[in-house]
Formats: structure tokens, sequence, C-alpha cells
């Protein structure tokens, strides 16, 4: 099969993924079943894609990691700063040098440096990975900000580790004080990149619409070209392309509060990068998947292995890491944990002591993906005197495993942890929607009183005119003031805004539904143009969309 057939067959693997995992009468998780379904396809086709892990980084990770930057909640990412960098620095280190000397011990045949290697790459989460498993997994809002902000931030520190790592490993020095620095230039210099090139093209499209106009698909086009320019303009000049396109997509959502984007290029784009995300994110897995046979066979054969084809030693080997990660990472937070509470005790403020389960559930959380098995595979092939990289064949194996491994216990395990358990309730939220309907709602109706009726049309005397006008506006005003019967002035109840909005929903969604019907049936029988059917069915969608 050639390359553009081989594409074609990700594609439906991807779309076929979905619906397999329905249809199983069992929980599959799917990115378990889009890696299973690469592997069918390398097999049937005698051979994987030939993965180029540049390349890799340069498609894949840029748009992914710029919507999840774009679309995360900011309240919560400022608000748990503190937890996240400790995360993302601190928790990154602790798993070097913890799984470091854990891998050595494993595995003694593993010089020290290439042992850190693998941790170094071992350490960051993925956010393409916590998002899949989210989308099926019920993960608490407030702990779910926490990982996405993790995975978002701790990339950089992990693969800065990893290059450090590999530089020993070839070698055999290592300098703490330039691993510092060159740290501190790729984290500092990948974010003003990002949030430079988004404020910048933001303000050039912004003034050739202005003074020229622009096509209707131009600020879609745009917004999926900026997350690789931020990358390619940051790994030009040595600065993490990763963060970059991370700080793109978190600049993009503030540029985003300026409301000069239109309602239809909103919703518009919406549809796009939904259809991006769903597909990369599938390819990536499917990637993975077809990548399997061929590390396995490679790894069987590695000098490392006390015997060829050792089976057995390989899964032990894998199962021990994946579960030593776990471990550290519940160490790290659970110390982490009492260290706030103390300081929380320091200073007379209220504490929360959290169910040990949800510890252990941020544990098993830690869900590595697509950032650990693109950057394993750059290890270098030799080392500089010729002599073939030690243990490249089995580190490849190894953090191919703990990835899969991590899927599966994430995905069979957090359903169970987190089922049944309490947490606080955190109204702030509700409120919070709340008060912001009801301050739209009054200044519609604001506008509504202050608007300047519409020119006058052909066909309507003037009498007629005042009483429709009139008539339209009761109509408006009536919407806004029940949406107002959810609560009173600044003393909003959210409960009975909420039910207030469910009737509404449950009222619109059966209009809404004969609506289409009776338009579908028009169009069925010749008594309603193409046209004109597909023009009011859009309205319908678009105003289903929003009760949905």
């Amino acid at each position: 099969m050639d390359e553009v057939g081989i594409v074609l067959a990700m594609l439906l693997a991807v779309v076929a993924s979905g619906y397999l995992v329905r249809m199983l009468p069992f929980a599959v998780p799917l990115p378990l079943m889009q890696i299973a379904l690469g592997a069918a396809i390398a097999g049937s086709t005698g051979h994987g894609v030939r993965l180029e892990p540049h390349i890799f980084f340069l498609v894949f990770l840029p748009p992914l990691l710029f919507l999840d930057g774009w679309r995360i909640p900011k309240v919560g990412l400022f608000r748990d700063r503190s937890t996240i960098l400790e995360l993302a620095l601190g928790l990154v280190l602790f798993t070097v040098l913890g799984a470091g000397f854990l891998i050595h011990w494993l595995i003694p045949s593993l010089p020290l440096a290439v042992c850190f290697a693998l941790a170094a790459i071992l350490a960051p989460t993925d956010p393409v990975a916590v998002s899949s498993i989210a989308a099926r997994v019920p993960i608490p809002p407030r702990l779910m900000h926490i990982l996405e902000g993790e995975s978002l931030l701790n990339d950089a520190s992990g693969l800065v580790c990893f290059r450090f790592a590999v530089a020993a490993a070839l070698t055999g020095t290592f300098s703490l004080g330039e691993a510092t620095l060159t740290f501190l230039w790729v984290a500092l210099a990948g974010v003003a990149i990002g949030v430079g090139i988004t404020v910048g093209v933001s303000w050039a499209q912004r003034q050739l619409a202005a003074r020229i106009g622009e096509e209707s698909g131009s600020p879609i086009l745009i917004n999926l070209l900026l997350p690789f320019g931020a990358y390619l303009a940051a790994e030009h000049l040595g600065a993490s392309g990763i963060l970059a396109a991370v700080a793109a997509g978190v600049t993009m959502s503030y540029v985003e509060l300026s409301g000069r984007a239109a309602a239809t290029t909103r919703v518009r784009r919406a549809v796009v990068w939904d259809t991006v995300q769903f597909a990369l994110n599938g390819i990536m897995f499917v990637l993975l998947g077809e990548q399997l046979p061929d590390i396995v066979e490679a790894a069987l054969l590695s000098p490392e292995l006390p015997r060829a084809n050792d089976v057995w030693w390989l899964a032990t080997n894998a199962l021990a890491i994946s579960f030593g990660l776990i471990l550290l990472r519940f160490v790290w937070v659970w110390v982490s944990l009492r260290l706030t509470l103390l300081n929380a005790r320091r200073q007379k403020l209220p504490e929360y002591r959290p169910n040990p389960r949800l510890i252990l559930a941020t544990s098993l959380a830690g869900v590595r993906g697509a950032i650990t098995l693109a950057g394993v595979l750059t290890l270098p092939l030799a080392m500089p005197g010729g002599a073939p990289f030690p243990g490249r064949d089995l580190v490849i194996f190894l953090a191919s495993a703990v990835i899969v491994v991590s899927l599966v216990l994430a995905s069979v395990g957090l359903p169970r942890v987190l089922r049944g358990l309490e947490l606080p309730h955190d109204s702030a939220h509700e409120s919070e929607e709340a008060r912001a309907r009801h301050a739209a709602a009054l200044a519609a109706l604001e506008a509504i009183a202050n608007a300047p009726p519409p020119p006058p049309t052909s066909g309507c005397d003037a009498q007629g005119a005042v009483e429709m006008h009139a008539s339209a506006v009761d109509q408006v005003r009536s919407l806004y003031q029940y949406r107002l019967d959810g609560g009173n002035g600044n003393d909003v109840d959210p409960a009975h805004a909420r039910a207030a909005e469910s009737a509404e929903r449950h009222y619109r969604l059966a209009a809404l539904e004969h609506e289409r019907a009776v338009l579908l049936r028009m169009a069925r029988n010749n008594t309603l143009s193409d046209e004109v059917a597909r023009k009011l069915l859009r309205e319908i969608d678009l105003v289903e969309a929003r009760y949905r």
C-alpha cells in the first residue's frame, strides 16, 4: 500500500474506532482501540509508517497544544498556578532522578545517562492523552484543570532534561549551570515568541480587513496557521516550539475577548477546530499502533536482554517502570499536599483535606502520549565514535510500553477510584453563569428600549408598521424577561436559573424538531427549493446548537 493509501487507512481507522468502542459489550478506551487498529494496519501492510520525529512534532503537536491552550479555563490556570508549577517543574525533576535510578537498578546494563534520558522523556504527561481520557472518564473539573495545566507546561522541562541526558550519554559530561540557563532561555523565549506572534498576526489581520476587506475563510485559515508559525519561529531561535504553541493559544483566548470576530466566523471556526482535533488525536494513537510491531521486534533482539526474545523480561520491566512512575507521582502529590496544609495552618487559613482517593486519581491521571513517543524516537543511532547508541531499541520499547500501560491504567482505574467520591460542591461557577445571564438580559432589555425603529419597508402602511414593531419589541422583550425570572438583582438563585433554563430548553428543542421535520418534508415533496431549505435548516441548527 502506498503512502496515500496508508493515510486514508489511518483516517478510516479513526472513524471506525469511534463506532467500535460503542459496539463492544465491554468498555474499551478510545485511544487503545485506535492503537489496536494501527497495529492491525501495520500487520496487513507488512510495515508501519516511517515516523520522522521532527515532522511528527511539527504536524501534530502545534495545533493540538494551541487548541488546548486556547480552551483551557484561564481562571483555573491562574488560581492553581502554584500547584501546576509544582507538578510541571518539581515533579519532572523528581521523576527524572527517581525513575532514572529505578531504571538503572532494574536494567544495570543500561548506562546511567541513558536511564536518565528515558526517565526524562517519560516525565512529561501528555495533554492530548489526558484530554482523550477525560472525554470518557468523569474527572472533577478542578482536577482536570490542574492536569491540563501541568501537561501543557511540563513538556519544556522534560525535553530539556532529555536533551542534556542524551548529551551526557554521548559526551560523558554534564553542566548544571548550562542546563539551567538553557532551560530558562527555552521556556521564556518560547512563551514570548508565542505571545508576540499571536498579537502581531491578529493586529495585522484586523488592519488589512479594515482597509481592504477579506474573504470569509481567511480568518479561519490564519487561525489554523498561527500555531505552526509560532512553533517554527521558536524552534528556529532555539526556544521551545511546544511552549510557543501553548502560549499562542492562551494569548488567542485573550485576543478573542476583543469581540472583533464575526459570529459566523466563530461558529465555523469552532467546527473546523473540532474536526482537526478529532482527526489529529486519533491519527496520533493510530500511528503509535503502527510503530509497535517494529518496536517490539527490534527490542526482542536488543543486546541488553539477558536472553534473546525474552518477552516476559520486557513486559516485567515495562510494568515495573510504569508502576514506579505512578508511585513517584503519588509521593510527590502527597508531600506537596502536606506542605500546603501545613502552610495554610500556619497562616490560619481554612483547610480542605482531600480524600486519599483523589490523590490516587491524580497519580493515575499522569498519562503519557505522543510527546514521549516522538521524543524518544529522536535518540541518536550511534555514539560519536561510531558505536551503536547503547540500548536505543530497548529504550524506545520501554517508552512505548509505558504509554500503553498508562492509558490502560487511567482508563480502567480512574472510573473505579472516582466512583462515589464526594467532593465539596463548588457553586461559584453556577453563580457566575447566572450573574452573567442576568447582566446580559438587562443589557438586552435596555438596548431594545433605546433602539431606533428600523427603516420603513414597502408594502406596509404607517399604522401597520407601528403595530408590527410594537409586537416585535414585546416578543423579544418577553424572551429576555423570562430569562430574568431565574434571579433578581444581585441575589441570583442558581437552582432557579437552572430550572428555568431547563424548561426553556425542553420546549425550544421540541419546537425546533418539529420545525425541521416540516421543512424536510416540504423539501422532499418539492414544495421548497433546496437552497431555501438549506438556509432555513442552518438557522434552526444554529439555534439548536445553543440549547444542546
